[in-house]
């Protein structure tokens, strides 16, 4: 038997890579499996074409290279995440999974109430989470956590390098009064 999966344009987080660094090709294809929009940064426009991968926009071109067929433009007038999250907004996309080398997810708080931003780097996987976020995770998963304001959790102990590890498998769960907390995943 096979299974086919259909799937809405948009419905997919976008993909958008800033900058590989050292980020593991076997994440990469986990980001690809159900084939998302791929945005590159220019810088990285070769390596992804060398990767075999089907590039649906770059953003920052500088015109050293020859596109493929139907690759859009991203023009940029301020920074080039920025124009990438302006563009998929306006394309109405509901999330982007982002590829850098490092996740400065406070910088982007003006876009997480219009759309969902996780940012993976090489080591650690980062999101914005609003209070009452629930997720299972097994014993000994680490998280590090941006503590700006109080929060309550359960199934949380803080180490003295300041990293929370869950205490038994099972969910963890966050409470806080602020908007979001920033939180990342040790990958």
């Amino acid at each position: 038997m096979s299974s086919h999966h259909i799937i809405r344009e948009k419905q997919e987080p976008a993909l958008y890579i800033h900058q590989f660094g050292a980020f593991n090709e076997e994440y990469l294809g986990q980001l690809l499996e159900w084939s998302p929009t791929l945005i590159v940064n220019d810088s990285v426009y070769e390596k992804a074409i060398s990767m075999g991968l089907k590039v649906d926009a770059v953003v920052n071109a500088s015109g050293n290279h020859t596109f493929q067929e139907n690759t859009r433009v991203i023009e940029v007038k301020t920074e080039e995440l920025d124009a990438v999250l302006d563009f998929l907004i306006a394309e109405q996309y509901q999330a982007v999974n982002v590829i850098d080398t490092k996740s400065n997810l406070r910088e982007l708080g003006s876009y997480i109430s219009e759309i969902n931003i996780v940012v993976f780097t090489e080591t650690e996987k980062a999101y914005a989470i609003k209070s009452g976020f629930k997720v299972w995770k097994p014993k000994g998963s680490i998280f590090k956590i941006e503590v700006i304001s109080y929060f309550e959790t359960s199934n949380l102990r803080q180490e003295e390098n300041g990293d929370f590890v869950v205490i038994n498998d099972g969910f963890v769960e966050f409470n806080f009064t602020t908007e979001y907390l920033f939180i990342s995943e040790v990958l």
